[in-house]
């Protein structure tokens, strides 16, 4: 049996986070933080200003960078989706 993949949207909300910053966990245990530029159909991700951060904690400053869909773990640390916002200074 062939495997499929669909042109619509994937469920969840990952496409409406473009221009939101939030965190990309991938499955290699590293992670990227950083605006997103585009989700596609497909849940590739392009990222601008990352912070990219290695599975042993190394961080690196990034222009830009393209996550593919099968590097994807999830979105935001806390589950799909979530959004994420500099605490207010009160």
């Amino acid at each position: 049996m062939e495997s499929e993949r669909s042109d619509s949207p994937p469920s969840g909300s990952a496409p409406g986070l473009q221009g939101e910053v939030t965190t990309v966990e991938l499955r290699n245990e590293s992670s990227a933080r950083g605006r997103v530029v585009n989700v596609d159909a497909f849940m590739n991700v392009r990222l601008d200003d990352v912070t990219y951060k290695d599975r042993r904690g190394k961080s690196s400053q990034l222009q830009d960078m393209f996550i593919t869909d099968h590097r994807v773990r999830n979105f935001g640390s806390k589950g799909g989706g979530r959004k994420e916002y500099a605490k207010k200074a009160k």
